[in-house]
């Protein structure tokens, strides 16, 4: 049995997209995988076993875990992946869908932690990788709630990072730009209203968003950058992968002047 072999990954939202790609390139180099989807029946054909999983509910998370736990011994991989897409202006975006978009992608993934550090902490070993996005690392328009709840995720790793080093834990993000998924299906869209002051701004940023997903990168490159942290020794806290402009838009916006990196946001997206 090889190194891989003897490994034990979870992956939530692994029924598609980049959850989907991350889950089969482990499986194909010999690592055990488990995946999850709030709907697993759906899903017949995956390559690998799916738990029912809504990672907004603790009870749920803590039965995966444990099930998993019980079955292997162990638990050496979390890649926090599950999350769901959000638009529209801040203004008009209801409170209730800003609420499931931090329970979904911020709260959830902490839970999801919580739950598996007691089990590395035990085996003094384990990785945990939280899928994040480029936009979090900038306010960008009609995506503020979406941009936040990644940022979030983004900074409490490092948190995270400095509380667990004496345990043998590593914990790292992975930042995707866009990619060519099914998120623009299940992204929750504040409807565009007739008359709002919002009209016609938020109409053509969502076209232009809509745009990108479409014209996004193969997730398979988000699976190898996944395998290329699992390989590293010590990996760092933060790691992007994606087009050049979406990850040179990150070193942009640290060297230049706000005004002046608000001024190309605006006119990317003809604001």
């Amino acid at each position: 049995m090889n190194a891989a072999e003897t490994k034990v990954i979870l992956i939530t939202g692994g029924s598609s997209g980049i959850g989907k790609s991350i889950g089969n390139l482990l499986l194909s180099k010999g690592y055990t995988v488990y995946g999850t989807s709030r709907n697993p029946t759906k899903y017949p054909n995956s390559t690998f076993p799916l738990l029912p999983l809504d990672v907004a509910l603790k009870d749920q998370i803590n039965a995966v875990v444990k099930e998993i736990h019980s079955k292997e011994g162990r638990i050496d991989v979390l890649i926090n992946n599950a999350g769901i897409g959000i638009t529209g202006p801040v203004e008009e975006t209801p409170h209730e869908e800003i609420l499931k978009a931090f329970s979904v992608n911020f709260f959830g993934p902490i839970d999801m932690i919580k739950a598996v550090l007691p089990y590395m902490r035990a085996q003094y070993s384990g990785l945990i990788i939280n899928i994040t996005s480029i936009a979090g690392y900038m306010g960008l328009p009609y995506r503020g709630i979406y941009s936040a709840t990644k940022s979030a995720l983004e900074v409490i790793t490092e948190s995270l990072r400095a509380e667990t080093k004496d345990f043998g834990i590593r914990i790292a993000n992975l930042a995707p730009g866009d990619f060519a998924t099914d998120i623009a299906q299940r992204r929750f869209h504040a409807p565009v209203i007739k008359g709002s002051p919002y009209e016609h701004s938020y109409q053509n940023t969502l076209q232009l968003i809509n745009q990108h997903v479409d014209k996004g990168l193969d997730p398979i490159k988000v699976a190898k950058a996944v395998v290329k942290i699992m390989n590293q020794q010590n990996p760092k806290i933060h790691y992007k992968t994606g087009s050049f402009f979406q990850k040179f838009s990150i070193v942009l916006k640290r060297i230049l002047p706000d005004s002046i990196f608000e001024r190309l946001i605006f006119n990317h997206h003809n604001l």
